[in-house]
C-alpha cells in the first residue's frame, strides 16, 4: 500500500536505492534544489533531513523566499518509491506560478501503476488539514502521466506558464 513516510534515519537504504534510481532526472518534491551537489551518499541524505526538519516546523524561521513545508517519501512497505512535499503557501512568485502547493515525483522504476495518484490523493488530505481550500499543481507540458494524475484527482486546466501547465484542485 502506497503511503506516505516522514524523513527518517532509518529509511537511508530505501532512500539511496530511489536516488539511484532517478539518476540525474527530476526529483520533484524531493527538496533536492536546496542540497548543493545531492548525490547518492550520507551527507547529502542527512542534509535533506536537515531540511524537511526545519521546514516542517512551523515555528522556525526560514530564508527569504522558503515556504513551510511538509516533506513525505512516498513510499510501499520497506521500498521507498518517490517523493512528495505538501507546501504551506506559495508566498513567493516561482510557487505561485509554477511551483504550487504540492510536488512529487516517482521513481522511474515504479511509474504506471497507480502510485503517484495515490500519493496525491493523501497529500490532498494533508492539505485539508492544513486549512487550504484549493491547491496549486503544475507539471510539464509534456508530463502526460502527471497531467493524467493531477487531472484524477480534479484537477482543473487553469493555463501554461514558461512551459508549465497549471490546475487547482479544490478541496
Amino acid at each position: 500500500m502506497t503511503m506516505l513516510s516522514v524523513p527518517s534515519p532509518d529509511l537511508y537504504d530505501a532512500w539511496l536505492a530511489c536516488i539511484r534510481d532517478f539518476g540525474d532526472g527530476p526529483r520533484d518534491g524531493s527538496g533536492d534544489w536546496q542540497v548543493p551537489d545531492l548525490g547518492p551518499d550520507r551527507t547529502s541524505f542527512e542534509a535533506l533531513l536537515a531540511v524537511a526538519r526545519l521546514e516542517s516546523d512551523p515555528t522556525s524561521v526560514l530564508p527569504a523566499g522558503h515556504v513551510h513545508s511538509d516533506y513525505y517519501w512516498v513510499t510501499e512497505g520497506l521500498e521507498m518509491i518517490g517523493f512528495l512535499a505538501v507546501r504551506h503557501s506559495i508566498d513567493n512568485e516561482f510557487l505561485r506560478t509554477q511551483g504550487g502547493h504540492i510536488g512529487y515525483s516517482i521513481r522511474p522504476s515504479h511509474r504506471r501503476r497507480g502510485r503517484a495518484s495515490r500519493a496525491l490523493g493523501l497529500a490532498l488530505g494533508r492539505a485539508r488539514e492544513l486549512g487550504l481550500e484549493r491547491v496549486l499543481l503544475t507539471c510539464d507540458e509534456d508530463n502526460v502521466g502527471s497531467l493524467r494524475t493531477i487531472e484524477a484527482q480534479g484537477g482543473v486546466f487553469d493555463s501554461v506558464f514558461n512551459g508549465k501547465k497549471r490546475y487547482w484542485i479544490e478541496l
